[in-house]
């Protein structure tokens, strides 16, 4: 019985990428950052090998690591979550998604409001918890929905779940994704609904993303096609809008989503667990909280031991990240960086140094190989 469990670490990147000046990310470092430069909090990790690592001249690896690892290169045109994840699972993307720096085209706004009915607010690139506090009181008096954007190619349209309630704005969510093809087709499409009396609103746990569907099939469609197992944990569902997955749970936090797939490592089946903790990147980098991501990685390093504990004899751990985020920087915006990759099982070569990959679709390429799964994937499997 061969499984993969496969981890991302939502925006643990590991230095900037040699084409970060592009993306003005210059100087990101998410790991360093977060850490702040005190690599003895990840003791786990570290004996997995994360900072035997290339380009951890910045902490000291161990002598014998227990894992393979490499550094992994985004070779996709794009810095975000869709993206990334895509190229983790076999997918390099030649065009970047589209991006609204100044807010989406007025002919999608009225093709918006002509299908839900209710006004549009906002329409500007915006911190998520800030466009809540400045419209949200407009938001309940109107009845009007906050759109608005990032760096990232998303949509996200915010309400009052006492003014829309969560199902309706799940509903405006399917008519935007609907609308978003061709040249308005972002990679996201998230529902952000929120709580509370006006200023003190706070967001809660019912986001909801809509996602593109992948431009070609990923290492996911073989696995189920081969009568094997995809089981998702928190928001891999979304990301790939479904396609691929066999069996899917969402998730309240990193602490809950590892809960989530401990209890599917239990389960007997071939195939795959693929688990994005998202926290990372959600709570802490966005809003550059260097101390809250630190216990976030503190948090999952401390965890790591029950994940390996409940790994069967010929299960696989691989843990990664899809981008960069770093949280002690001024931009607020995912960066543009490397990302670690870690492998680890009993059947697995110890403290082998796979170098500096050219792609994170090399992950899919190894987890199609050692799944003796053939399919057009792009990249290279590390097994050999």
């Amino acid at each position: 019985m061969k499984r993969v469990i496969l981890i991302v670490l939502d925006s643990v990147g590991i230095g900037e990428a040699p084409d970060a000046a592009m993306f003005k990310d210059e100087g990101s470092n998410t790991l360093k950052s977060a850490l702040e430069g005190d690599y003895k909090l990840l003791p786990n990790m570290a004996r997995l090998g994360l900072f035997n690592m290339d380009g951890m001249d910045w902490a000291r690896g161990v002598e014998e690591p227990l894992g393979t690892f490499a550094r992994m290169t985004e070779a996709s045109m794009g810095k975000d979550t869709t993206i990334g994840h895509w190229e983790i699972a076999g997918i390099v993307s030649d065009r970047a998604l589209p991006t609204f720096p100044d807010g989406f085209d007025s002919e999608l706004i009225e093709e918006l409001e002509n299908q839900t009915g209710r006004k549009v607010l906002c329409n500007k690139p915006y911190s998520g918890t800030k466009v809540i506090e400045d419209f949200g009181k407009e938001h309940e008096e109107s009845g009007g929905i906050i759109v608005y954007t990032s760096a990232d190619s998303v949509l996200q349209i915010a309400a009052h779940e006492d003014v829309i309630g969560v199902s309706e704005l799940y509903e405006i969510c399917e008519k935007a994704r609907k609308i978003c093809t061709g040249k308005w087709g972002v990679g996201r499409i998230i529902a952000r609904p929120f709580v509370g009396t006006y200023p003190d609103y706070v967001r809660t746990s019912n986001r909801h993303d809509y996602s593109l569907k992948p431009s070609k099939k990923t290492v996911l469609d073989y696995i189920k096609e081969s009568k094997k197992t995809v089981k998702a944990v928190g928001k891999i569902y979304d990301i790939f809008a479904g396609e691929g997955i066999s069996e899917y749970v969402r998730t309240s936090s990193n602490n809950d989503g590892i809960d989530k797939t401990l209890e599917y490592m239990i389960e007997d089946f071939d195939g795959i667990i693929f688990t994005n903790l998202v926290d990372f990147d959600m709570s802490y980098g966005h809003r550059n909280d260097v101390q809250g991501y630190k216990k976030a990685l503190i948090e999952f390093d401390t965890r790591l031991p029950e994940i390996i504990a409940a790994m069967k004899e010929e299960d696989v751990l691989m843990i990664t990240a899809d981008h960069g985020c770093d949280p002690a920087t001024p931009s607020t915006d995912h960066s543009r960086e490397y990302t670690p990759f870690i492998m680890y099982g009993q059947n697995i070569k110890k403290g082998h140094n796979m170098g500096t990959r050219d792609t994170f679709a090399d992950i899919g390429a190894t987890i199609a190989n050692y799944l003796e799964i053939w399919g057009d994937i792009d990249g290279k499997s590390m097994l050999d």
